[in-house]
Formats: structure tokens, sequence, C-alpha cells
């Protein structure tokens, strides 16, 4: 059963909690005042409340909506993993207090990772629009102003090569059949463990990755064939499981259920791991179709920023769009990466519908530079727009980015003491 908050504190505990009060920083005061909004206090209930049907009224008590937003907001303030957050709000008088916990039990740290997991990205956007909401109304954003830019948000996995996703399918499946065969008390054929036969070709394609010429491309060619191989053997395994899963009794079948769905995602991802390993090892094709970089976070793409340091980048993009006081009015996470350019004219549109107006003025780097883009938002009613275009030589396009637009956007950064933006 979910609740709001917890029971009325004991006058203890008032008192401790002022006392706690003054020494907790500056950023846990504002935050603190604007998380008693109840709207978003609403949003986060609301959001537990979806996890099941009858969430509100059954089961045993769950951790309050009001704490759950806490630990989570001081989660990102930290960058804390969740076993952090869970020591240190337990060892810290400040943290209880901000987390509104007060002598409860703090939740552990896999409770909080369901719980964040409820937390969605639905409830996320919410959150924001009415934090929007309530920087209007307090005269923190007018709108008056807007910066935009694009960044890549890495996923969690580790360098993508095809004899490491080869070797993380085996190890998977390998390990999917296992649980299998314990969890229904045998299969017909014993599950035979080809992990040791992996790892010794994955060092070996790693040991011939040092040897130049037409000699090392060929001990690099055999030991991936003998990797495929290899792979393909246990991908038999895995279908002869699946079948004779498929043939149990309804009782037995409903016992590895689920990890016979996910012994069929991997599988079938392997075997896009294949595909494109064959390509590119013996046919010599870099761009395949579909390419697998994660058999676990399978949306994930390559993304190249031009950085010296990260030339290649592995995770999503994301559009992110602020106005006065660096408040971020609006954000959008990318299936498929865009171009810069296609997104200036939908940042602008963003805005207006936000906050109710078009912006004065308009900041962005050079990747989101097109003479269209600049016609197309100065028509929607942007005076001013700072994007430099790095290609031009006209003395003309000099002048407009050293003109007066420019310097009131002080390099993009928008700035709300600008009198002559209002």
């Amino acid at each position: 059963m979910i609740r709001m908050r917890h029971q009325q504190p004991s006058l203890w505990e008032t008192f401790f909690a002022e006392e706690v009060a003054e020494l907790r920083e500056p950023w846990m005061q504002i935050v603190d005042e604007l998380l008693e909004d109840e709207e978003l206090l609403d949003i986060a209930y609301e959001a537990q409340a979806a996890r099941h049907a009858q969430s509100r009224t059954r089961g045993r008590h769950q951790t309050p909506a009001e704490v759950v937003l806490r630990m989570l907001i001081l989660k990102h303030v930290r960058n804390w993993s969740y076993e952090t957050l869970e020591r240190e709000v337990r060892a810290n008088a400040v943290y209880r207090t901000f987390c509104r916990i007060g002598m409860e039990k703090v939740p552990d740290a896999k409770r909080l990772v369901r719980l964040g997991q409820a937390i969605g990205p639905e409830a996320i956007g919410e959150l924001h629009r009415r934090i929007v909401v309530m920087a209007q109304e307090r005269k923190v954003v007018a709108g008056r102003k807007m910066r935009v830019d694009t960044t890549v948000v890495e996923c969690s996995v580790h360098y993508p090569t095809d004899s490491g996703l080869l070797q993380d399918g085996a190890r998977v499946m390998t390990r999917s059949m296992k649980k299998i065969e314990q969890k229904v008390g045998g299969l017909k054929r014993k599950v035979r463990n080809r992990m040791r036969s992996v790892t010794k070709r994955v060092i070996a394609i790693a040991h011939a990755l040092r040897h130049k010429g037409p000699a090392g491309e060929d001990k690099r060619k055999g030991e991936y064939k003998e990797l495929l191989s290899l792979t393909r053997r246990i991908l038999n395994d895995t279908g002869r499981v699946l079948q004779e899963v498929e043939a149990m009794p309804r009782r037995r079948r409903e016992k590895v259920r689920t990890i016979a769905q996910q012994l069929q995602t991997i599988s079938e991802r392997v075997r896009g791991v294949i595909r494109q390993t064959k390509a590119r090892i013996f046919q010599g094709a870099t761009q395949f179709p579909e390419k697998v970089i994660s058999l676990f976070e399978p949306h994930t793409e390559i993304i190249r920023k031009g950085k010296a340091g990260k030339p290649n980048e592995f995770g999503k993009l994301v559009q992110v769009q602020e106005a006065e006081n660096q408040i971020i009015t609006h954000y959008e996470v990318f299936d498929k990466r865009p171009s810069d350019q296609h997104l200036l004219v939908g940042a602008v549109d963003a805005q207006r519908q936000k906050l109710g107006r078009v912006p004065r003025m308009a900041a962005a780097d050079a990747g989101f530079y097109s003479r269209e883009n600049e016609q197309v938002v100065q028509q929607m009613g942007v005076a001013y727009v700072s994007i430099p275009n790095r290609s031009t030589r006209s003395e003309e396009r000099r002048n407009y980015k050293r003109g007066a637009g420019s310097r009131m956007l002080k390099n993009g950064v928008p700035d709300v003491k600008d009198e002559s933006a209002r």
C-alpha cells in the first residue's frame, strides 16, 4: 500500500530536525521549499500506484512518495550509486532530515532500484513540466532567451568488439541454460559449458591483433572462425533447450518461462552479432545495417561528435535547451540520431509551447546553422539569432555576428540581467 508521507513526527524528532536544518547546504534549502508543492508529490504518488492495480489499498506499506522523490534527487545531485545513497542517508542526520525519513527505516539499495524504475520517463517528464511552471510563476524564467545544444548520454556498455560480444552472448546463454536445467530438475541432455574454449579464442584474437601484415590477418581470421564455430554450437544447444521447455507440462514450463524468454531474446541478438562478424572479418564490410553494439543495451548507437579525446561515443543523443538563469525548459532523447541542423526550428517551437512565447534571442553552436533555419526562426519572431557559421567569408555575415544580438547573448549563454532584452 502506498503512502504520500510518513506519519507525523514526534515532538523530539521535530526539535532535532530544527537543529539539523542549520547544517543544510544552500541548495537543500531551495529544493526543500520547492518539494513542498503538492503536485510534485502527486506525480510521484501516481507513478508508484501504477506498479500494480491494487497498490493504493493492499499490500504492505511502501516507501512514501515524498521520501522516494527526495532520495532520487539527492542521488542525482551527488551522482551516487544506489548502494552509496543507502549508506550515506543511513549514516547522516542531515540527509535523513532532508529526505523526510527521520527515525524511520531507510529503504535498501534493491528497493531504491525498483522505486527508481517506477518513477519512469513519463513521470520524469511530468515532474519537469511542473518545475518549469513553478519557475514561471516565481518569475525566474520569462522565455526571452533560449540556448539549445545536444550531448551524448552514454550507455553502461563496454567498448564493443565482435569477439567481446560473442563472448558475452556465449556466457549469458550458457548461464541461462544452466539455470533452466537446475530449476526443472534436469534436461534430457546435460548442458555443456564451452566458456573455457570461448575465452581462449577471445584471448588468442587479442594476441593476433599485435601481428601486422598478411600473416597476422590470417591468424586473426582463423581464431574468429573457431570462435564463431563455438558460438554456433552454443546456439544449437539453446535451440534444443528451448524446444524441450516448450514440450514440458505447464507447471514445469511456468517455472522457467521468464528465463526461457530471456534466452530466446539473447540468442536472436547473438545471431545478429554472428552475421556482422562474418561480414566484417571475412568480407571486409564495416558498414553493417542494424549493427549490434551491446547485447544488454540494444538501443545503443555509435555517435561521433568530433571530440578529440573521445571520437566515438556509445549511447543516445539528447537535446537540451535552457532559458534565463540556466533553467532547462525542454529536453528530448532521440531514438535515432538526427542532424543538429534539423533541430533549431523545433526547439523554438517547443519553447513557445512550454513558456507561451517565442524567444527574442536564440543561441546555438555551429552544428545548428543553416541559412534556411535562420530565416525560419526569424519569421517565427526571433529577433536575434546567434549561431556561428564557420565557413562564411562574407563581410556582411561577420558584421552580423559582431552585432548587438550576439553581444547581448554573451557567447550564447542567456543572461537575465540584460536590460536590452526586456
